[in-house]
């Protein structure tokens, strides 16, 4: 897996405009109504990172997730961090609505 150019890594960040980045890591700290939404959450995030073998690190703090993400064996950002953000937003709004019903 290569690194990002820096001009990929704007296109990318264009559509993820709650993330931030920090060097070659980039985060986001969701926040949900309870600690049983943030959970289903993270449960959802694991399937899905184990699906692509990319694994975040997270940090639960009662109804908030923090999840950070870098490819560590390109050195950098990749395309599986962006998907894996992406897919992570979708899993977020899509809890977030099951929940409310």
């Amino acid at each position: 897996m290569q690194k990002l150019s820096g001009s990929q890594l704007e296109e990318a960040l264009a559509d993820l405009p709650a993330w931030s980045r920090t060097g070659e890591v980039l985060e986001r700290t969701f926040e949900f109504p309870d600690f049983e939404v943030a959970m289903a959450f993270v449960n959802q995030v694991a399937w899905a990172a184990e699906k692509v073998n990319h694994h975040p690190d997270i940090d639960i703090r009662w109804n908030r997730v923090r999840l950070a993400l870098t490819t560590h064996d390109a050195g950098g950002l990749t395309s599986l961090d962006m998907g894996l953000a992406a897919q992570s937003e979708f899993l977020a709004a899509q809890i977030t609505r099951n929940r409310a019903v």
